[in-house]
């Protein structure tokens, strides 16, 4: 018997979704950061065994579309609802007013298994979260509630066998030597985007995107050229930085993330570029492989 499944993660921004999957995987594949937003793209993390596959999708934290790139990775949101074999709804204390009513009515009513998480529980006391479990059973049901704690590590073994329990009998969607759906340049770009969330305030992290424009992988290193695009010329001198310094502090945190992602010595070259208003031009998102359903 082989079991495979779609296990589709969803929630508000910084719940813990993304420390949740790698969690599960065992491995870094999302980025993390502490602020909203910063999963944009839906990422497939693989589970591979030889008697099941799990197919985790981690998403963007569900938002109120303010310009195109919102739209899009909301999309991404929605489309989870209609492909999951199991589906989780992932909260923290109090966390109880997800920002659209139409997705949590959808949820409220789904016919797909249904586990709502309980995220950070080492923040909170025994009574906090008693209270916690009662208001979530009164609202959904219809879900398995589970507290963990996904950066501590509590109660993710347990969770992820009640997710195999779970999943249907089927075969691999993808082969089994595959960690992800993502080639290996949306890694490249999504470890330079962290380091810019970490170490930009304000809008510049948001204005951002990056592309790899080479990736030319020898016997002993990596050599990876990759362009910042942001969308202001004002914003091109804040991430280059005084004398080329905040552009460096970037692309020396990326170069070792990636040295230990790819098991290999990395050569980067960042340049930085302004394209106007690409957050609203679909053009430019699907570009920047945004708008792919």
């Amino acid at each position: 018997m082989h079991k495979s499944g779609f296990i589709n993660i969803i929630g508000n921004p910084n719940v813990g979704k993304s420390t949740l999957t790698n969690a599960l995987v065992g491995q870094k594949l999302s980025i993390i950061t502490s602020k909203a937003q910063t999963t944009r793209h839906r990422i497939l993390a693989l589970i591979n065994n030889d008697n099941y596959q799990l197919v985790i999708s981690d998403t963007p934290g569900i938002i109120k579309p303010a310009h195109k790139l919102h739209e899009s990775m909301m999309d991404s949101v929605n489309m989870t609802l209609e492909d999951a074999d199991v589906l989780i709804y992932m909260v923290e204390y109090k966390d109880y007013n997800l920002k659209d009513a139409h997705l949590f009515n959808k949820i409220k009513n789904t016919k797909t298994p249904l586990i709502l998480i309980i995220n950070k529980i080492d923040n909170i006391n025994q009574s906090k979260l008693e209270s916690e479990i009662d208001y979530w059973k009164n609202e959904l049901s219809n879900a398995e509630i589970w507290p963990i704690s996904a950066k501590e590590m509590f109660n993710i073994d347990e969770l992820l066998n009640r997710i195999i329990e779970i999943v249907p009998e089927g075969p691999a969607y993808f082969p089994k030597d595959q960690l992800t759906d993502k080639p290996e340049r949306f890694f490249v770009n999504e470890i330079i985007r962290e380091k810019i969330l970490l170490n930009y305030k304000k809008e510049i992290p948001y204005s951002v995107e990056v592309i790899t424009e080479s990736f030319d992988e020898e016997p002993h290193i990596i050599k990876i050229r990759s362009i910042i695009m942001v969308e202001r010329t004002s914003q091109k001198g804040i991430i280059i930085g005084h004398k080329g310094g905040a552009i460096k502090i970037v692309g020396t945190q990326a170069r070792i993330d990636m040295e230990v992602f790819f098991d290999k010595k990395i050569f980067l070259d960042l340049q930085v570029k302004v394209n106007k208003n690409w957050r609203s031009s679909e053009k430019q998102l699907k570009r920047f492989g945004y708008n792919q359903k």
